[in-house]
């Protein structure tokens, strides 16, 4: 391995290239050139590159080893600390621009997405968003995967089409008919890298200088959100009742309106009937469009599902954003938008500037393994193992905490929210509950109201969310029940 490190050496011989190359390696981890944890070169390929002494090496490596710059591990080799460089001073300082810099405010304005953070190390994780990968068939995926790949290796490997693989783009248009009754076409699906690049896409294609208003649910889906505020939208919150949207509410100028009708995000209870024809009403009169997330509503477990709102409007104002990340693994990032066909070259466009098209051997292996009829076995499957947990949960909580809890009625998707039946402080609960081994969220986590200044309180944002894909049936009823004494713990101390 060739050090990639420009030193400029006495000539050898000189009695000075001993320290020289000291000197010049320790100032470079120093400065970050050279990062932790880098292997450098054996000390017999560094000489050689340099055209000096092994001895000459070796000796500065054991000084830079004794004054603690790198590391030697028996049988690896050598590498470098980590010292607490300049570069990582400067990023755990959050260093700011050069003069005269400027970065886009937006994309770290209050209410906007959240970075990713690892799940806490809990004995049971309430978290949100994430399904159970233990019973993915990852055998079949595997299989359909080296096919796919085997397959591409015969073309000639290049770029491909924005809008995603021809077969994955049939196999969806097919899915969604049969599961939602959207009817489109297989021309009318843009395939991306998950539903949050479909909403960046959307971001940038519908927010305009002229039009910025973006109307949001409250509480609601913090990187739906963020996504519109780098593009440059002014958000304004509407207000989610036992009917979902509040229409009535929503202001006279929005150019788009995210809703999450199926199962809202994170309250869990549907749009209307009635909300639904008045929200399509309103996009009419208002020259508005609507960006309809269904993120997980495969997972049913009663009654006939509402029609989308892209069925009701026939493709006209809507545009329908659907994830794999639910129904089979989040990392796959493979999701989709149905795409009215007046917006489709401005949406591929938007595409094509991103990423250029959605990795390519995971579109052929999906398409197969939904061609091949895997997919919906796997919901099926799945649909009956989160029922039970929901059941199990939502049992739990009637013998645990009934008189402290009250769950917000939902018949799909993979979480359940709860309001408090007491005044209790939501971030205390949440903390205790971490303490005691088992994770949890604030309900009202989810607002945009407070970091624009308005209120929480009365609003029925007190509680909190429990996401049960990750956790098994046996594990739910002992957790809500120490919950539920964190809870009794938290009611007295607050009288």
């Amino acid at each position: 391995m060739a050090l990639q490190l420009g030193l400029a050496l006495p000539p050898p011989g000189s009695r000075h290239v001993r320290r020289a190359l000291h000197d010049q390696l320790r100032a470079a981890i120093l400065d970050g050139r050279l990062a932790p944890g880098l292997a450098l070169p054996p000390s017999r390929t560094l000489a050689q590159d340099l055209g000096l002494s092994r001895t000459t090496v070796v000796t500065v490596y054991d000084l830079l080893l004794s004054e603690g710059y790198v590391v030697a591990r028996t049988g690896a080799g050598t590498f470098v600390a980590d010292t607490g460089s300049k570069a990582q001073a400067g990023a755990a300082a959050g260093a700011p621009p050069p003069s005269g810099v400027r970065l886009n405010p937006a994309l770290l304005a209050p209410g906007g997405a959240r970075a990713p953070t690892p799940p806490p190390e809990v004995a049971v994780n309430f978290r949100l968003g994430l399904p159970d990968t233990s019973g993915f068939p990852f055998d079949v995926w595997g299989r359909l995967y080296i096919r796919a790949l085997r397959a591409f290796a015969r073309t000639q490997p290049g770029y491909r089409e924005p809008a995603g693989r021809s077969a994955l783009r049939a196999a969806v248009a097919g899915h969604v008919s049969f599961t939602r009754a959207v009817a489109c076409r297989a021309e009318d699906i843009i395939i991306t890298a998950g539903a949050q690049q479909a909403f960046d896409l959307l971001a940038r294609v519908l927010v305009t200088p002229d039009r910025p208003v973006v109307a949001i649910e409250d509480p609601g889906y913090a990187s739906a959100r963020g996504a519109f505020l780098a593009a440059g939208a002014r958000l304004h919150p509407v207000p989610v009742d036992g009917e979902g949207l509040v229409v009535d509410a929503l202001p006279p100028d929005a150019a788009v309106v995210y809703v999450t009708p199926s199962h809202q995000f994170p309250l869990g209870v549907p749009l209307s009937p009635r909300r639904r024809q008045a929200l399509l009403a309103y996009a009419a009169v208002r020259g508005a469009v609507i960006v309809e997330d269904d993120y997980d509503g495969e997972f049913r477990y009663g009654g006939r599902p509402l029609d989308a709102l892209q069925t009701l409007d026939g493709g006209v104002r809507v545009f329908y954003v659907g994830t794999f990340s639910k129904s089979l693994f989040p990392a796959l990032r493979l999701g989709f938008i149905a795409v009215p066909a007046w917006a489709r070259d401005h949406v591929l466009r938007a595409k094509q500037v991103a990423d250029w098209h959605a990795p390519v051997v995971e579109q052929d292996a999906l398409a197969a393994f939904m061609a091949e009829g895997h997919l919906a076995r796997h919901v099926r499957r799945m649909r009956a193992v989160y029922d039970d947990r929901r059941t199990a949960l939502l049992g739990a909580l009637a013998a645990h905490c009934g008189d402290l809890l009250d769950p917000v009625p939902a018949v799909a998707g993979l979480h359940l929210a709860t309001r408090f039946r007491r005044p209790l402080d939501a971030d205390a609960v949440v903390a205790r509950a971490l303490a005691a081994g088992i994770g949890v969220e604030s309900l009202a986590n989810y607002a945009l109201r407070p970091t624009l200044g308005g209120p929480v309180s009365g609003d029925g944002l007190a509680g909190l969310v429990f996401g049960y894909g990750g956790v098994g049936v046996d594990a739910i009823a002992p957790a809500v029940s120490r919950l539920a004494a964190i809870l009794r713990n938290a009611a007295r101390s607050a009288g």
